[in-house]
């Protein structure tokens, strides 16, 4: 498994990646097909209150995922895109 962590204009802790590596991994759990993960980290106009951003795509060979995510802190927000991603990932395995 290949999770990918950019974090644009900004440097990301070792904290914070285990932190998204971990949510990433228990959206592996719930599908096997998933090959690699892509994770884009942004801050929108610092000093801003929400002004963080994650993204958060997931290939397989059946489907891509996609969710995109704003609030106050990284962790919240890659909080609301996995739960995000885990409804689509059980939506499609339903199909």
């Amino acid at each position: 498994m290949n999770i990918q962590i950019q974090s644009i204009h900004f440097s990301a802790n070792d904290k914070l990646k285990l932190f998204i590596n971990k949510r990433v991994d228990k959206l592996i759990d719930i599908d096997d097909s998933i090959l690699s993960a892509t994770v884009f980290l942004k801050i929108d106009k610092p000093g801003s209150y929400d002004n963080k951003i994650v993204e958060i795509k997931l290939h397989s060979p059946n489907s891509e995922y996609f969710a995109k995510k704003q609030s106050n802190s990284f962790e919240e927000s890659t909080d609301l895109v996995s739960q995000a991603l885990r409804k689509q990932i059980l939506k499609n395995k339903e199909k």
